[in-house]
């Protein structure tokens, strides 16, 4: 089968030559041939210059995603398996061979050159969540590398749910090989453990990007009164009193599912007594916080992306600054806010941007001690700085 080339409108190839990986379909000028969902494109400049080999989808507005900026390296199964060997050798390099290794994002997408792919490790079980419908065809030989190098119990199919329109996805979720994962499947973080729900919880099951901000927000809140906004399965909440010796937490979440494993990971971990979970907005019980009087030492917002699409950023800017100026109105003075975005379209200079305007607005004095990325299982491509969509500022109000 004769290879299918698509041709760039004139002036669009810099960002490609410069080895971003997505083509969005109004850079595409021209195609040859009548390529398919998941097909190897060779990607030409309008002059005919040779850029990159990548995947097409022709449902997708990420018509191309590319892989390989060698003319001489194709996109074949040695080329998919020798990917995902480099990033299992990545995150061995970070973590050892050690516990460290068992509880892990062992692929990051764009960060490990597999656009459209990530991978989480739980134990003897593995989660795979395809982005991208294209990448997804790589399927066979991307799990056949997966079990060879790790020999899973089972591995376990997530689609992201916003995706599915967006890449023309059929449902394609559940077991892919192996046994069922358990639904008391547990891990251990910082000495907590965590039971998790890789089958149907939210992403891929647990948040192992916010690792290593979990244990720099802890630090911080010895004897303190915390709240913990958005806490989902209590990550921060648990954190702050195993490995900080917060005094009492109260946590909040808008899903009475997230509430119930927070509070039974609360439990399994002996913290019952130290810890309120509350089912509520996280907008509401913040305004009726403020209107009360309740104040914190310590608060920490980690809400959900709030910008899914370009056209949503001014919206989710807003939003940033509502929550952040309510969070501000109920810390007493002298304290931290810890605060997260994980809206890659968002940038970090324009997140600080919002955090500005709320002090502003809220007349209250706000100083940065430090400005965190995700865990280092996260790597951040120097070529997309979209996926280094995390953010979580450190704060002395």
């Amino acid at each position: 089968m004769a290879m299918s080339t698509v041709w760039l409108r004139p002036g669009k190839a810099v960002p490609f030559i410069h080895r971003h990986p997505w083509v969005f379909v109004g850079a595409v000028g021209r195609i040859e041939g009548m390529p398919g969902p998941g097909d190897a494109v060779r990607l030409l400049t309008a002059e005919g210059e040779f850029i990159a080999w990548g995947l097409f989808n022709p449902n997708s507005a990420i018509r191309v995603r590319l892989y390989s900026w060698d003319e001489s390296q194709l996109l074949t199964e040695r080329f998919w398996a020798e990917r995902v060997t480099r990033s299992i050798a990545s995150r061995i390099r970070i973590f050892g061979d050690g516990p460290k290794l068992r509880a892990c994002r062992l692929i990051f997408s764009e960060g490990d050159g597999l656009s459209g792919l990530t991978v989480d490790r739980y134990g003897d079980f593995l989660l795979l969540q395809w982005t991208s419908l294209a990448l997804s065809q790589q399927e066979a030989v991307i799990v056949a590398t997966l079990r060879e190098l790790l020999q899973p119990l089972g591995i376990w199919r997530r689609t992201d749910t916003a995706v599915i329109d967006k890449e023309g996805f059929p449902p394609s979720e559940g077991l892919v090989c192996g046994q069922e994962p358990p639904a008391d499947l547990t891990v251990v973080e910082h000495g907590v453990s965590y039971r998790v729900d890789i089958r149907s919880g939210q992403k891929t099951g647990f948040y192992f990007d916010q690792r290593d901000n979990r244990l720099a927000v802890a630090k911080l809140c010895t004897g303190r009164r915390v709240l913990d906004v958005c806490t989902y399965s209590g990550g921060f909440a648990l954190t702050a009193i195993a490995r900080g010796g917060a005094a009492h937490v109260t946590a909040v979440d808008g899903s009475a599912s997230a509430i119930g494993l927070a509070t039974g990971n609360a439990e399994l971990n002996g913290f019952a007594d130290r810890t309120t979970f509350v089912k509520a907005d996280a907008w509401t019980f913040l305004e009726q916080a403020r209107d009360r009087g309740d104040r914190f030492d310590v608060v920490i917002l980690d809400p959900p992306k709030l910008a899914k699409a370009r056209n949503q950023i001014d919206a989710a800017l807003r939003g940033y600054h509502g929550l952040n100026s309510l969070a501000l109105s109920v810390l007493e003075p002298q304290g931290l806010l810890a605060t997260c975005s994980c809206s890659g379209l968002v940038s970090r200079n324009e997140f600080e941007d919002v955090l500005a305007d709320a002090a502003l607005s809220t007349n209250r004095p706000v100083r940065i001690i430090e400005s965190r990325g995700a865990a280092p299982d996260h790597p951040v491509s120097i070529h997309c700085p979209e996926s280094g969509y995390l953010k979580c500022v450190l704060c002395l109000v």
